[in-house]
């Protein structure tokens, strides 16, 4: 059955033309990744290509020597990458190259500066490895066909990268992907075969699949044959499978540029060889810098697992938990089956124990991050902390080992930065302290002034300020550390424990029992708004504030649910107020029962603005505001 040859002109993505002026902008400095890349991409080709044929020989197409090959044409000035891989079909090259589809695209060119260094470290994180052949290149020709399709399928798509492409059928015998690169007047350097040659060993001499060039012939020995003949120009030895101290640390780090498409040097690797009943090796990186799309409910993770060194799967997401989401690299197996699908690997215990292994490596890793080169550890942290988060709740058996890599900001600190960890916190405690406090908010700002916070300071009593979201989260899951209880102090009656003086208690309780008429006239006047009105332990400066039971949803968790649109329990707060504090003993003198009414509303809405928490009558409360203005004004 043939197919339509239509050609179309079509524009490119916003995006796109925006990554492909980022590219050529930042990248030039570093140009001959191009070739890295691209020979990446076919790599990754070939390797689909031998997964899929597991299931389907005939993918094959009597063609079963996979490989790449960099060809030259000095008359045309041409570089052409081919590969006899997947390739793609019409409606796979437009998905792929004419456009960009990913939520979090808008939000990654938020991101960017306009500071060329720091542009062309974030673009490695984007996923642009097609891209940098514009580098080189004033125009880029694909011509490629999906394996298992007729010669009559195959596509043709060129672009000069400046706003549009073209896109075509045509016959294409062979399946795979041919990239020819027009190189520009001033990259005819790479026109040199030397100097090709030497890119390919520097960047891709661990990539499995051979990669070919035409074979050279010198003196007069040597007669050059009319079939040109091709010979290897990568070692093609697997990196993961050689000894450690066999690869020197510029291959590690040119490797993981190779599985992740990034431009920067990791963080941090792990090479690990398992020998026994499980045998396997696992090269294991975290890179420094976040993803832009890693808090993409639809981002992919997971390392590309290998079986006996041949490729099964990228995103291999059952080998890594989700709170390692950026973790990249690769894990080879020998005893798993070459069928292994997505399916199997739920329920297959020799995955689940590399899974747990290769868990504990990476907290050992960070721990030794964390106690070796504490800057380096704010570096992760800052990046993938609020990832990290995620575990105690996610990785119950390895709770404690997480809760020790996680920081704060805390009230310790005048910075809102999060560099305290519990275990600083606990040498920190005061004699007789027998919990971990801490507050959640909204901002950092919320959580450092809080009224809650008041009797804490005034004791010397450290308090831990969550603002990140997860953190409701995380203080559901994480309830202890070293023994030590953790404890809101913006829930239930603040236990002291021994930080409390006996004539601290009393006080409370005398008040209380002097103020019973007044609790009992401001529970008449707020009515069904609030559970309970009582005398604080809390407050030192502030009139009054609002606290839930001890196993009550806080407030602010209740406007993090509401704000990603899930439905959160009505949970009636208690009211505390200070005894002491003038507006409350103003409040009890008051005779005129309409101005106590407006003062006590006036002191609820206050305190649920001081929690962060937004009033269900803004205009009510100002109408409130002024009138007390006004009388107390003229009287």
């Amino acid at each position: 059955m043939s197919v339509e040859a239509h050609k179309e002109t079509l524009e490119f993505q916003a995006e796109v033309s925006q990554v492909l002026n980022l590219v050529i902008r930042s990248l030039y400095s570093n140009k001959e990744i191009f070739l890295r890349e691209l020979i990446s991409n076919a790599s990754d080709a070939a390797e689909k290509l031998r997964f899929e044929s597991l299931t389907d020989e005939a993918l094959f197409e009597d063609d079963p020597e996979l490989k790449v090959r960099v060809t030259i044409d000095q008359e045309a000035g041409t570089v052409t990458i081919s590969d006899n891989g997947i390739g793609m079909s019409r409606q796979e090259v437009s998905e792929t190259i004419g456009s960009i589809a990913s939520s979090g695209t808008r939000k990654f060119f938020e991101s960017l500066s306009g500071d060329q260094t720091k542009d062309s470290e974030l673009i490695g994180q984007f996923g642009v490895g097609f891209y940098s052949a514009f580098i080189v290149a004033d125009k880029v020709t694909i011509v490629t066909r999906r394996a298992g399709l007729g010669t009559e399928h195959g596509v043709r798509w060129e672009s000069e990268g400046e706003g549009s492409y073209t896109i075509e059928n045509l016959d294409k015998p062979g399946r795979g992907t041919d990239v020819t690169l027009h190189l520009r007047e001033d990259e005819k350097e790479f026109l040199e075969s030397n100097r090709l040659r030497s890119v390919i060993s520097k960047f891709s001499d661990h990539i499995t699949i051979p990669v070919e060039m035409e074979k050279e012939y010198y003196g007069e020995d040597e007669e050059k044959p009319e079939t040109p003949e091709f010979e290897r120009v990568n070692k093609g030895t697997a990196l993961w499978m050689r000894n450690r101290s066999e690869i020197s640390e510029e291959e590690y780090q040119e490797f993981y540029k190779h599985v992740s498409h990034d431009f920067e040097n990791p963080l941090l690797y792990v090479h690990n060889k398992v020998e026994g009943n499980n045998e396997y090796t696992a090269l294991l990186y975290v890179p420094q810098r976040a993803p832009f799309d890693l808090w993409d409910r639809d981002q992919k993770h997971g390392v590309k697992l290998f079986v006996r060194r041949v490729f099964i799967m990228d995103e291999a997401d059952k080998l890594m938990p989700r709170y390692l989401r950026f973790v990249k690299g690769v894990v080879d197996s020998d005893d798993l089956p070459l069928n292994v699908s997505r399916e199997i690997l739920q329920h297959n215990r020799k995955i689940d124990t590399i899974r747990q292994a290769n868990v504990k490596r990476v907290l050992s890793a960070l721990e030794k991050l964390a106690e070796d080169d504490k800057e380096k550890y704010q570096t992760f942290w800052d990046q993938f902390g609020k990832v990290m988060k995620e575990g105690p709740a996610e990785d119950y058996p390895n709770r404690e080992r997480i809760a020790g890599l996680l920081r704060f900001a805390s009230t310790d600190t005048d910075s809102d930065e999060q560099t305290v960890s519990l275990a600083d916190y606990v040498l920190r405690m005061q004699d007789g302290q027998e919990k971990i406090y801490y507050i959640t908010a909204d901002s950092p700002a919320a959580a450092r002034y809080s009224p809650h916070l008041e009797v804490l300071k005034k004791k010397g009593v450290e308090v831990l300020l969550l603002s990140d979201r997860v953190d409701e989260w995380l203080v559901t899951s994480l309830t202890e550390f070293d023994g030590k209880t953790l404890q809101s102090v913006a829930k239930g009656a603040l236990d002291l424990g021994d930080l409390e003086d006996k004539e601290e208690k009393e006080s409370t309780e005398k008040q209380t029992e002097a103020h019973k008429k007044l609790l009992q006239r401001m529970q008449d006047v707020l009515g069904e708004a609030v559970k309970e009105i009582r005398v604080s332990q809390r407050l030192t400066d502030s009139p009054a504030c609002l606290v839930v039971e001890e196993h009550d949803m806080s407030a602010n968790l209740a406007r993090v649910l509401k704000s990603v649109g899930q439905d959160a329990p009505q949970t009636k707060p208690i009211m505390e107020i200070n005894a002491t504090h003038p507006l409350v003993g103003r409040l009890e003198g008051e005779e005129d029962s309409d101005r106590f009414g407006d003062l006590t509303k006036v002191l609820f809405d206050q305190a649920q603005l001081a929690e962060g928490g937004q009033l269900d009558d803004p205009a009510a409360f100002v109408r409130r505001l002024n009138s007390l203005m006004l009388k107390l004004a003229g009287g």
